[in-house]
Order: structure tokens, then sequence, then C-alpha cells
């Protein structure tokens, strides 16, 4: 039962990211406060040891400092880039971090050209009665935490703390 609800964590805390970016264009910044404060904790829980921490550690690190750039750059929202560095703890400095960040750069294009689509057939939509979000219709940029979302969905089952956790079950 305890298993259960650790291994809901990330994917509880990727779909409330997902809901705000979709409903408000924000991320709030207690998500991934509440995803890196509750990531020792379950790491501890799954038998991480200290060495995977320091891993993981390192790979948010690594994560901040692309995010960060690219924030500068004004390609990337901060809280996208608060989240990927929250998620990238979870994923730690392996091949599952890997499969994760292609997985959300595919969605994340994908989702793109949803979004492009609908906003160029908006009015269309509109007039049959479907009321979108702002993010869908006049935003100008995407709500890129849908992407990062949907990628933890796809991939959380081969993180270093899921492997483990079923271990457990």
């Amino acid at each position: 039962m305890i298993a259960s609800l650790v291994l809901g964590i990330l994917p509880f805390g990727l779909a409330l990211a997902a809901v705000s970016d979709l409903l408000t264009m924000k991320i709030p910044n207690a998500i991934p406060l509440m995803l890196v404060l509750l990531f020792f904790p379950v790491a501890g829980l799954a038998g991480l040891g200290l060495s995977a921490i320091g891993w993981s550690c390192l790979a948010a690190m690594a994560v901040f400092c692309v995010c960060f750039a690219l924030f500068a750059l004004n390609a990337m929202g901060g809280g996208d880039a608060k989240l990927l560095t929250a998620v990238a703890l979870w994923y730690g400095f392996t091949i599952s971090l890997f499969e994760y960040l292609v997985t959300v750069a595919f969605v994340g294009g994908a989702l793109t050209l949803v979004i492009l689509l609908i906003r160029s057939q908006a009015h269309l939509l509109q007039s049959l009665g479907l009321r979108l979000p702002a993010s869908l219709v006049t935003a100008r940029k995407i709500p890129y935490g849908i992407a990062i979302a949907i990628g933890g969905f796809l991939t959380f089952g081969s993180t270093p703390i899921a492997t483990l956790m079923r271990a457990v079950l």
C-alpha cells in the first residue's frame, strides 16, 4: 500500500503541473519544490544508495544548467525549467533520464503541432460551442508542462525508484 502511494507522488505532481500550465500558463513553484523535497524520503524508502542519490543530484544540476541557458535565451519558461530539474532528480543519471528527455522532446513537438492546429482553427472550434483555455487559443507560448508530464507518465516505470519499489510490491 505504501509503495503504491509512493509511486504515485511523481505522476501526481506532473499531473498538477500539466493542468496548471494548461489553464494558467504557469507551473506553481510549490510543485517542483514538493517533488524535490519528497524525492529524498522516497529514495530512502526505495533503498536507493547514497551514491545513486548523489548521481541523481548531479543529473538535476546538469538539467538545470541546460534549462537555465534555454530560459536565459527565452526558449523555455521558468516553470518548465524548474519542473524538468525536479523530475531529473527522480530519474538520476541513468538511461531512464535520457529516455525521459527524448520522450518529452517528441511529445513536445507533437503537442506544439496540435496546439498550432487548434490555434489556426480556434474560431471554428469556438463557433461549435467548444470552450478552449487561453493557453490553446491566444497564448504566444506553448504550455510545455503538458509534454513534461506526458513524458513522465510514459517513462516513469523505468526510473531507478520505480524499479526498486516494484520489487517491494
